[in-house]
């Protein structure tokens, strides 16, 4: 199937016959070029059809085409076929990351090139495996997606597949994910020790304006009203200009003071989230042996031999009544939860 994100405009033409047009951009490629790329009349028909396509569209009539549209078509590996950390099922050893995993070739093949490549290098110092999971980064949304429910087009990322999309956030990325790259040797001293910093001054921030009374209040809770940010609280307060806090750092206080609630019930999720993903099945689980999963369950979690409890019920056919037998069959089993 072609991507459903960017459809060529025969593929527009067939799928809203409706439609008495279509809108298409066009987009200088740069400051000193003339080449133009016509956003939305992507195609591979025959270079004639696609002459008098451009010709068709008002201003272009005497427009030059430099380089033809085409298609291409690839082969892919399903991407059930392997293991969260990019590994192959099949072959030991063999890391697969990008298109051939079934995912557009943009941010998405970056993003698991990063994580091939950590794995592999991992692998061949004999340490174990790294695994974003889904409450920690949308490369965990991506990855969790291939591995446990495959793809049956070319995969895109949208923040509307992540659950926990209130904590994934740009402003907060060094937060969450600066530990690891310190951990792998990717981050320097210096930037580890600003990030210690910024830690430091958000916490010092937040417990000064919890324990400050202002009009009855906190400080705290008065920069939770919706008219009151940050900016307003440096006009009250000395004791807060003069410790010339950093922007970012402001704005991470303000994010964390007004949307506190949102947090903390989301915060809530992920921690059950956490518990079953630390209910561990082992590769050597026979799911043939446990009569009262239903068949349909059978079939997937034999296909798809999930690494956890949580990435089992994430699977499509696995119900939530077949989660709980299977939390059951492992309590009855010494050893088995991890």
């Amino acid at each position: 199937m072609g991507p459903r994100y960017c459809p060529s405009i025969e593929d527009k033409i067939v799928r809203f016959a409706d439609k008495g047009q279509h809108q298409i951009f066009l987009e200088p490629e740069g400051l000193d070029t003339l080449e133009t790329y016509c956003n939305g009349i992507a195609t591979s028909l025959p270079c004639d059809v696609q002459e008098r396509l451009v010709h068709s569209i008002r201003g272009l009539e005497a427009a030059e085409i430099i380089r033809y549209g085409y298609a291409i078509e690839y082969d892919f590996v399903p991407p059930t076929q392997l293991k969260p950390t990019l590994e192959t099922k099949l072959v030991e050893n063999l890391f697969l990351a990008g298109q051939i995993n079934g995912t557009s070739g943009y941010e998405e093949a970056a993003a698991q090139g990063i994580m091939a490549g950590i794995n592999a290098a991992l692998r061949l110092r004999g340490g174990g495996g790294f695994v974003l999971d889904r409450s920690a980064a949308y490369i965990g949304v991506l990855i969790d997606d291939l591995v446990t429910k495959g793809t049956q087009e070319p995969y895109r990322m949208f923040t509307s597949r992540a659950e926990y999309r209130l904590i994934l956030r740009q402003d907060n990325a060094d937060r969450r994910l600066m530990k690891y790259g310190y951990k792998f040797g990717l981050i320097s001293e210096g930037q580890w020790k600003s990030l210690e910093e910024k830690e430091s001054l958000i916490a010092w921030t937040r417990a000064y304006l919890q324990s400050t009374p202002y009009e009855g209040q906190s400080l705290e809770k008065f920069l939770r009203k919706p008219e009151v940010d940050f900016a307003r609280l440096l006009a009250i307060n000395p004791l807060l200009t003069e410790k010339g806090l950093p922007p970012e750092v402001k704005e991470q206080v303000e994010i964390e003071v007004k949307y506190e609630g949102y947090i903390q019930r989301q915060m809530a999720h992920v921690e059950k989230f956490k518990k079953m993903e630390s209910w561990s099945l082992p590769p050597w689980l026979d799911y043939q042996e446990i009569p009262e999963l239903r068949k349909e369950a059978r079939q997937k979690l034999l296909e798809i031999r999930p690494a956890s409890l949580g990435q089992a019920a994430r699977i499509s056919g696995v119900s939530p009544a077949d989660v709980s037998i299977l939390m059951v069959y492992l309590t009855s089993k010494s050893g088995a939860r991890g």
